[in-house]
């Protein structure tokens, strides 16, 4: 071997060593940030992914055997942690109804850098999405508006609503957006296992669609009567209710909570102007069996104001194939609605509650 190929080759070795030894520093210098980042966070219930799974895998929804409902399963709650910010609060960030991602920077950055560039991202969602600031001890929902600097934000996008669960491209999307969100202002991200997340969003859409009931009475005018919408606007007033701008009327509990509401079976909305002319053949009060928090006692109230209008106005209380409602009926309807309010209880849906309000919008 000549001199020329033993030098050669000295330099080589010596290269090779240089790149090792600069991959381990740069691998320490990464651990240390993450550590200094992390120290202290609190695992976000849906990043509690089964051991050993492949993120990457697309797992698509499929019915259970012999047709059972696959219901939601609520992720064991986070062990409380001495340090760093608490979880962020449920009724912005869910553990049940949202994805949720906890984002840590090394410097504070701008919630107007951060709006900047989740704006080239997020219009692409169709599910509700929430930003979430963590300064001066509490949490802050940032808006496009907002001028403080934050070393720790949150981000939650909603699974489920009424037109069903997120997709697995909305989702890919989301995430990739955080990430690349992170990366791009020197902060860590943990991404959960996206199979999973989709899967706890089907099992949720599909239990939801099991209970999403609203029931309608409706008042019928005895032998093709008709009501007088001045009379009715009387009667409905007198009985709690107040017209607004959706063109129904509503009844509220005490605490403003929606009970049910009271609407014209023909095309034509209630308006204040309107009502002074208008002559109608039947009426339909409804109730959203999961956005009330008493459904027994809305149903309870509900009844009672129809009976009281059907007596004032001469008409009859039927059901949508126009059946008239027989006491029985109603009292089977009533106990429906107390068994499927049951159930939302039992899955960590309280009827009427935020969670409630968010998933059957």
């Amino acid at each position: 071997m000549s001199e020329l190929q033993i030098a050669l080759l000295g330099a080589g070795v010596v290269a090779i060593a240089a790149v090792w030894i600069y991959n381990l520093w740069q691998e320490r210098t990464h651990k240390k940030l993450a550590e200094q980042i992390f120290k202290g966070v609190q695992p976000d219930v849906l990043l509690q992914g089964q051991g050993g799974q492949d993120g990457g895998e697309r797992v698509e929804p499929a019915a259970a055997p012999g047709g059972e409902r696959i219901e939601p399963v609520a992720a064991a709650a986070a062990e409380d942690v001495s340090q760093g910010p608490p979880a962020p609060p449920a009724a912005w960030a869910d553990d049940i109804a949202d994805c949720t991602l906890r984002i840590e920077f090394v410097d504070a950055v701008s919630a107007p850098a951060l709006w900047a560039v989740q704006a080239a991202w997020a219009p692409q969602l169709t599910k509700a999405l929430t930003w979430l600031g963590y300064d001066d001890g509490q949490w802050r929902r940032l808006t496009a508006h907002d001028a403080g600097r934050y070393a720790q934000v949150a981000v939650a996008l909603q699974l489920v609503d009424r037109q069903g669960a997120l997709s697995d491209n909305e989702l890919a999307a989301f995430l990739d957006g955080a990430h690349r969100l992170a990366q791009q202002f020197s902060g860590l991200v943990e991404l959960p296992q996206r199979h999973e997340v989709l899967a706890h969003a089907q099992a949720l859409d599909a239990f939801c669609a099991g209970v999403d009931v609203q029931l309608g009475v409706n008042v019928v005018g005895d032998a093709g009567r008709s009501f007088a919408g001045t009379k009715l606007r009387g009667l409905a007033e007198a009985a709690g209710l107040t017209l607004q701008e959706d063109g129904r009327f509503h009844a509220s509990d005490d605490n403003g909570m929606e009970w049910f509401t009271l609407g014209n079976m023909g095309a034509e909305l209630f308006e204040a102007e309107g009502l002074k002319t208008l002559a109608t053949h039947g009426v339909t009060f409804m109730l959203d069996v999961p956005r009330v928090g008493d459904g027994c006692a809305a149903f309870d109230r509900m009844v009672a104001a129809a009976r009281q209008l059907a007596q004032a106005l001469g008409g009859t209380l039927v059901d949508g194939q126009n059946n008239v409602l027989s006491d029985p009926m109603i009292a089977g309807i009533r106990a429906k609605i107390g068994e499927i309010q049951q159930q939302m209880a039992a899955h960590q849906i309280s009827p009427g509650s935020a969670r409630a309000l968010r998933l059957f919008s």
